[in-house]
């Protein structure tokens, strides 16, 4: 493996984002490769959580609310994320998590084409997503799943919203967001993207591509914080023209008339519910500072050469221990992680962990690897893959304690 190590340090000492790493607190001697389900903590973060507690909960109290600017956090942050996915101002709000965004919206679609029948998905899709829908469709709609690569061609007039992850969960597969937006706006079908694994991984053109809604979530790749609150985005030419039908006291026109009856907000504050989780939101308004100077192409190239880097070292021995290839070989399609089939892949995964490489497991048998740009190096992905093949070579999973369960995987 000492030409890709050759590689890896060129690579490295060429890279642009290298300077980035020192944002974020990673413990010494740990290759994390788990950003696609947890970002780590930037080094900021602490402490602007800390002032909050105590200045800003222990001094002002109540008072933070206008001090502080804590009624507008919502907004500002959304604001920043608009930025991070191609969306215009004031058409983005962060509230609540990706499931409860997208029930509004979904909502919100649905009476947009109340005379079609349809909702589209793929059977790629991250299985909250289908959960929100099938608690949300009555009787006169219905939920159909496709293949992914199959989406395109099951566009019908019959088909009124589709609702799409833009990079499958397990495999990493990246939907080509433009061209289906297109298709789906020819055939006057509304379009609702679920940008979990690709806001602060690679470029997204919202408005470029004509999306009319979506959803994504704040603790992955934008590094907010476990549970951080997550984010919507509704085109603005729609934002008067829709609703939720979660109408909470933050999406009214004058919360604190406190007028018994309900009416919308302007624009996307209409898609606010309740009281902001003000402690999350300073933790996520802080991580957001750590992409103020990112070129998100930058980011783009870099998650590309450190995927395609693990590819190469992992197909060196794959075939030995039959692993194989669960992404998308060609750039163009895969987000920023690769997957493996991989067998006794939970096993694997924890003997993985314990060596201080971390990534997670998929049923029936995913091993994933997240690639973040901003605080992975090339030597990180080739040191993971000679951990991996040495955990391999050396059958260390094949050991009681690596096949017990836990309840997140």
């Amino acid at each position: 493996m000492d030409d890709l190590k050759q590689r890896a340090d060129e690579l490295d000492a060429a890279d642009p984002l290298a300077g980035c790493r020192d944002r974020f607190t990673i413990p010494d001697g740990l290759i994390y490769l788990d950003g696609n389900s947890l970002g780590v903590l930037p080094t900021n973060v602490a402490d602007r959580v800390a002032d909050a507690v105590s200045r800003g909960w222990g001094e002002q109290l109540i008072r933070g609310w206008n001090t502080a600017g804590w009624i507008d956090l919502p907004r500002r942050i959304g604001d920043r994320i608009a930025g991070l996915i191609g969306a215009p101002e004031d058409s983005v709000v962060c509230a609540d998590s990706t499931s409860v965004n997208l029930a509004k919206v979904l909502q919100a679609a649905l009476a947009l084409v109340p005379e079609r029948q349809v909702v589209l998905s793929d059977t790629g899709n991250f299985p909250t997503d289908l959960y929100i829908a099938q608690g949300q469709l009555g009787q006169a709609w219905a939920l159909r799943t496709v293949a992914p690569d199959r989406v395109s061609a099951a566009l019908t007039p019959e088909t009124g919203v589709l609702m799409l992850t833009q990079v499958d969960y397990r495999t990493g597969r990246l939907h080509d967001m433009a061209t289906l937006t297109a298709k789906a706006r020819s055939l006057g079908v509304v379009t609702i993207w679920d940008l979990a694994h690709s806001a602060g991984a690679l470029p997204v053109d919202l408005a470029g591509a004509g999306a009319d809604f979506a959803v994504g979530c704040g603790y992955k790749y934008l590094n907010g914080g476990p549970g951080a609150p997550a984010f919507l985005y509704v085109r603005p030419d729609l934002q008067n023209r829709v609703s939720s039908r979660l109408t909470g006291w933050m999406g009214h026109a004058a919360p604190f008339t406190f007028d018994p009856e309900y009416r919308p907000a302007e624009g996307i504050d209409r898609f606010r519910v309740g009281t902001p989780a003000i402690l999350s939101m300073v933790a996520m308004d802080a991580a957001l500072d750590v992409w103020d100077d990112i070129d998100m192409q930058a980011v783009r190239q870099k998650s590309l050469s450190l995927s395609g880097l693990l590819i190469d070292c992992i197909e060196r021995f794959a075939g030995e221990f039959g692993l194989e290839l669960a992404s998308p070989r060609d750039d163009h399609n895969r987000g920023s992680q690769v997957s493996w089939h991989c067998p006794d892949g939970y096993a694997v995964m924890q003997a993985l962990i314990e060596r201080g490489v971390i990534g997670d497991f998929r049923e029936p048998d995913l091993i994933r690897f997240g690639l973040t740009p901003l605080y992975l190096s090339h030597g990180d992905v080739v040191g993971a893959a000679a951990i991996l093949e040495d955990i391999l070579r050396r059958r260390t999973w094949d050991q009681p304690r690596f096949h017990v369960r836990d309840r997140v995987t």
